[in-house]
């Protein structure tokens, strides 16, 4: 994978693959940096649109379409992992692409993923690559129950896994999934989940920001509290491993590593995501360089910022009709609320979020 050398100037264009609330929040910080930011989304609604200087509305499949945004950008970036690795390919013989597609490739396949991070010695839930529901059987003889089956693809906030437990039945799995090849992996007793979200700059340079102690609630991030209830040396590990991994990766921007934090202190990764993370939304008001400027300093070619915390935080996702009480959050003081501007009201969608700082 190829290291990035090009240094964009203020005024410069930026390509954004994605129109969703990573990509408001990615638009706006390049905005406080003199960029400009043009969107390319199959949803003329996404919540970006309304904050960027232009706009493609397209599927990510037309390549007339890509193909002309690539002549009106400098570079282009992604803000979610579902983009097609196709997509971002193809723009990449016109334009410079950031993170290279390679790595966009890797972590959009979930076997590919487990066996980059276990080749780097790096642990893991034990897991085994399940092709076929006649394979099944095995797969689960061998990991034992509960375990978790999770789609190679396409996953995230829960969707695409379902846990087999003891006599659950494994072919009702397999259907609720989506019945494609899939991963069959271990369930981890896990003392707590955290996440590193670290920047590489095409120097080769890392900053890591604090890692974070999140709290999910129906598979779906709600609330991350920075610092993570570790000792020194369990932080000292958890930033190595999101280090060794973008270094591995010759990764440029930002990228997250989700882990577990196993009770004897021990350290596994649960996924990587190859983008400004959910995760990281409390350091645009918690710390001295948000994430989404540290995105956008590192694809830019400019020098990243030492992330420094301003205090304890918390991040309190505003999920569905939570949004309604937006009002309440208002009126707290030295709370920070961030709305997303996106129309429909869903269970499970993310609205928008709210950060305090507090003394530490």
């Amino acid at each position: 994978m190829s290291e990035a050398r090009s240094v964009l100037q203020p005024g410069a264009t930026i390509g954004i693959l994605g129109g969703g609330q990573l990509g408001r929040m990615l638009a706006l910080a390049a905005a406080r940096l003199g960029f400009k930011c043009h969107v390319f989304s199959p949803n003329p609604d996404s919540p970006a649109v309304d904050v960027v200087h232009r706009v493609t509305c397209a599927d990510y499949t037309d390549t007339q379409a890509l193909d002309r945004f690539a002549g009106e950008v400098d570079l282009v970036t992604y803000e979610f992992e579902n983009v097609p690795a196709e997509c971002a390919t193809f723009l990449a013989a016109r334009v410079p692409v950031l993170p290279d597609p390679e790595i966009l490739a890797t972590t959009q396949d979930r076997l590919a993923e487990k066996n980059f991070i276990g080749a780097l010695g790096i642990g893991v839930a034990p897991f085994v690559a399940v092709e076929e529901p006649a394979g099944l059987k095995a797969a689960i003889e061998q990991i034992g129950r509960p375990a978790v089956l999770k789609t190679r693809r396409f996953g995230y906030d829960g969707k695409g896994q379902a846990t087999i437990k003891d006599g659950g039945d494994p072919q009702a799995a397999w259907r609720e999934v989506g019945a494609q090849p899939c991963i069959l992996e271990a369930f981890v007793p896990f003392a707590r989940e955290v996440s590193v979200v670290a920047a590489r700059a095409n120097d080769g340079s890392v900053e890591c920001f604090d890692v974070t102690e999140n709290e999910h609630r129906d598979h779906i991030l709600k609330v991350s509290r920075v610092p993570a209830a570790l000792p020194e040396a369990g932080a000292q590990e958890a930033r190595r491993i999101a280090e060794t991994i973008a270094q591995k990766f010759a990764y440029v921007g930002v990228l997250a590593v989700e882990m577990f934090v196993l009770r004897d202190g021990g350290i596994l990764v649960n996924e990587i995501a190859p983008r400004v993370h959910n995760s990281g939304h409390w350091t645009i008001d918690g710390a001295s360089v948000s994430q989404f400027e540290q995105h956008i300093r590192a694809v830019a070619g400019w020098p990243l910022g030492k992330p420094i915390r301003h205090g304890r935080v918390e991040m309190t996702n505003l999920i569905g009709s939570e949004i309604e009480d937006y009002r309440r959050w208002l009126a707290i003081p030295g709370a920070a609320v961030h709305l997303y501007g996106k129309k429909a009201v869903r269970p499970g969608r993310k609205m928008g979020h709210v950060t305090r700082v507090f003394a530490d």
